[in-house]
């Protein structure tokens, strides 16, 4: 079996996704796309594409490292969200030959089903208790939030007690048990998030996620001695050698690589047992699409110190399209009293519309982040 054509396809509200076709008539399906960087990744896309027509797609391991080593720069978002997106196509191929699923091939099933949280309250956080009471009267047992809007290196308190009013109604209104993440989104510099942390405590937050940027990490330290929230970071993180220096310095609790960034399932499945051996658990980022998500769930299922998946349906970023609207098989996403079924179709598990994909990638989209800026002009963290 060889691989014979690659082709892209970027369709709303903010993806980018790839065909790999092979010449016994076997295709698979990744998600290559760094949010507000599409057409940067497609084009990475196209320049690896030589490294791979002709190969035999079953060879991943050995795709992979050419694609990371061929370069004599490597690292960084684009090339390997690029290569994350051709790994992920790879393994949906893989298994579709085999006629199993992903996780078979990873080393079987490590659960039974598949935890999940729903996302509220949008970039600017508001209404989020009654956001949260219809996520749990939909079955969540647990969502994430942005903990606040901007944020200076120094900025007013009453940021701090808007936070903490936010998360004490949702407290309050859905009890003890409820899991709140809060999400700080690299928004809230070393100084006020120590401030931040230590008000948060009595909440007991599921976890506080970024609460610095990742280039800050040792920051990490300072903010751990002022909480005992449990600390998660990494959806900015790129392969193994990207998390080394942060699990030997031992302040994270929970790491969240994202498949389609930090180097595709495999290097995920890397990535979360050099976790496990220092006692950290994982519980992989994913706004993105239906591909990235089915390929989250397979490294869920086989992986020992998973704790709890992102899923993307309805976040306020999907207006118009979302991750259902792409595939023939939409109850492989049936969440139910806060789970997910593991997927037990080969490959990744999911039937792509292709047809739909196609007409919405005439559309297309030129999704950027936000630009913020603070009260005096100058540049915020978004």
């Amino acid at each position: 079996m060889k691989i014979t054509k690659l082709s892209l396809y970027k369709v709303p509200p903010r993806w980018l996704f790839l065909k790999i076709e092979t010449d016994e008539g076997i295709s698979g399906w990744g998600e290559p796309v760094v949010e507000g960087r599409a057409e940067t990744v497609k084009a990475a896309v196209t320049e690896l594409s030589d490294y791979i027509i002709g190969r035999n797609p079953n060879d991943i391991e050995d795709i992979w490292q050419t694609l990371y080593r061929g370069g004599f720069y490597r690292g960084g978002p684009i090339l390997m969200s690029a290569i994350s997106g051709i790994e992920q196509a790879l393994w949906d191929i893989k298994g579709r030959y085999y006629k199993i699923p992903v996780y078979e091939m990873l080393g079987g099933k490590a659960r039974q089903k598949i935890k999940v949280y729903s996302w509220i309250g949008g970039d600017r956080p508001a209404d989020v208790a009654a956001a949260a009471k219809e996520k749990q009267e939909q079955g969540f047992q647990a969502i994430k939030m942005n903990a606040s809007e901007e944020m200076n290196y120094i900025d007013s308190f009453s940021k701090i007690d808007s936070v903490i009013e936010r998360v004490a109604s949702i407290r309050e209104a859905l009890g003890k048990d409820f899991g709140i993440g809060i999400d700080f989104h690299g928004r809230i510099h070393k100084t006020m998030a120590k401030s931040l942390v230590k008000e948060l405590e009595p909440y007991r937050p599921m976890f506080i996620e970024e609460p610095v940027l990742p280039e800050n990490n040792e920051a990490l330290r300072e903010i751990a001695l002022h909480t005992s929230c449990p600390i998660a970071t990494g959806e900015r993180m790129y392969t193994r050698w990207g998390f080394k220096q942060l699990l030997q310095d031992g302040y994270v609790d929970i790491i969240q690589p994202d498949l389609s960034h930090t180097g595709g399932i495999l290097e995920g499945k890397k990535i979360a047992a050099m976790a496990e051996a220092y006692d950290v658990s994982i519980a992989p980022h994913c706004p993105l699409g239906p591909m990235t998500l089915a390929s989250s769930v397979h490294l869920d299922a086989s992986t020992p110190n998973f704790i709890i998946q992102e899923q993307s349906l309805g976040i306020h970023y999907n207006q118009g399209m979302d991750i259902l609207d792409y595939i023939n098989n939409p109850e492989v996403f049936a969440y139910k009293d806060g789970y997910v079924s593991i997927p037990d179709q080969p490959g990744l598990g999911i039937e792509i519309n292709e047809e739909k994909v196609k007409q919405a990638a005439e559309v297309g989209h030129d999704w950027k982040n936000p630009i913020w800026r603070h009260a005096d002009g100058s540049i915020a963290e978004w």
